[in-house]
């Protein structure tokens, strides 16, 4: 029972957050319409997919109150890191080749070298940035302005050729079949408003059978990040109860917990759940055809979570609060983590970008080597000793070039 309820609250999270992600996801389509395919996928569906990331991490820091809350953070945007690289692309590609659309999918070279690049580089500032006992606001500041950066590259690199030819195939015929398939998603959506609550199909409740415009782009895309915000911190508090001794819950008393560090709890169950809406989007983007989308927003994803789902929070608890001090133990499990999600970053993209296709093969490749991460997870969590020596491998790694 004791773990029941925190599964029970962390399932409902991720049903919750997979339904407003998809008003989130509609609403931020339509604001980012104009923008090229992989751009779109590396800015506006990744922002708009790591929306619980950011809130996750807030909570967990601002619930807290301590190093363990950031440990937190770093579990949940770690963790959905490498969740995004390994899963979501290994996903996506089993879902158009089970339903016969494709055998394989051809990716574009350059959209997976640019934000491959970016990715490694981003987490490699990462490793280097939030080492040492303590971290303060301008830590939080610099990871904020590398995804300013990108971001600004991001559409720089979106040329004016590409911008005219969107708004060429805008006005021509090339728009009619996104507008057929625009009107057949609002016949989809003509069932009641109630309906609509019930299911907590926010597309139906805010757009019915109208045509999607600013006001209700926006009123939707409001709605849905409060409600992604309100059940992250149900997902914190879940969080919080499984990795603890003993916990109480109001008006049914106290539970035991696993008694493990917030970060493994939070590194699997808290990533996994926050990183449903990159998962979905990515397959309806893999569906349609758009795998330049599909990949790009789970790397975008990736360098939005490690530079402003944890920056944002960190610039702005200790600009409240002071410098968060962190104890030897969660610097030597932060460190571990960067570590691992830089080596696992590397490996995907070398992944992604041999031979000109990825298939089966390769999604079937990812999938066993995120297998391997989670049981690794599972083995330092419960003290097992082949998995402690990997983590004083690479704890003296990092020694050796003086990272900590």
């Amino acid at each position: 029972m004791g773990i029941l309820i925190p599964l029970l609250l962390i399932s409902f999270a991720c049903l919750v957050i997979w339904r407003a992600g998809d008003g989130f996801m509609a609403a931020s389509e339509y604001i980012g319409r104009n923008l090229s395919e992989g751009v779109r996928g590396a800015s506006i569906n990744a922002v708009a997919s790591s929306m619980p990331e950011v809130f996750t991490s807030l909570f967990f820091l601002f619930v807290l109150m301590d190093a363990s809350g950031f440990s937190g953070g770093i579990g949940t945007t770690a963790g959905s890191a490498i969740f995004n690289g390994m899963v979501i692309p290994a996903v996506s590609i089993l879902a158009v080749i089970g339903i016969g659309l494709t055998k394989r999918i051809e990716v574009s070279k350059k959209v997976l070298l640019r934000d491959g690049i970016a990715l490694i580089l981003t987490e490699t500032i990462f490793l280097v940035l939030i080492s040492g006992s303590s971290l303060d606001w301008w830590h939080g500041l610099i990871l904020m302005l590398v995804y300013v950066a990108y971001i600004s590259y991001m559409f720089i690199s979106m040329n004016m050729s590409q911008k005219k030819a969107v708004l060429e195939a805008e006005q021509n015929g090339e728009v009619v079949e996104e507008k057929e398939a625009e009107e057949e998603e609002q016949k989809e959506n003509q069932g009641s408003f109630l309906q609509g609550v019930i299911t907590f199909d926010l597309e139906r409740v805010f757009i019915g059978s109208n045509r999607m415009n600013d006001i209700r782009a926006w009123s939707l895309l409001l709605f849905a990040t409060v409600s992604i915000a309100m059940v992250c911190y149900l997902l914190v508090i879940a969080c919080e109860w499984m990795g603890a001794d003993v916990y109480q819950v109001p008006f049914l008393g106290e539970f035991n917990g696993l008694n493990i560090p917030l970060m493994f709890v939070a590194l699997v169950l808290a990533s996994a759940a926050s990183s449903f809406p990159d998962t979905i989007i990515s397959i309806k983007d893999a569906q349609r055809g758009k795998y330049d989308d599909a990949i790009s927003n789970a790397l975008g994803s990736n360098i939005f979570d490690v530079c402003f789902a944890l920056g944002f929070p960190l610039f702005l608890f200790t600009i409240l609060h002071g410098p968060i001090e962190m104890p030897e133990e969660l610097i030597n499990l932060s460190a571990e983590l960067r570590f691992l999600l830089l080596l696992l970053t590397v490996i995907a993209v070398v992944v992604y970008t041999t031979g000109k296709y990825m298939g089966k093969g390769k999604a079937l490749l990812l999938l066993g080597i995120y297998f391997l991460f989670i049981l690794y997870i599972v083995g330092r969590s419960a003290g097992n000793e082949f998995a402690g020596s990997i983590a004083n491998i690479l704890l003296s790694i990092l020694e050796y070039v003086g990272i900590r």
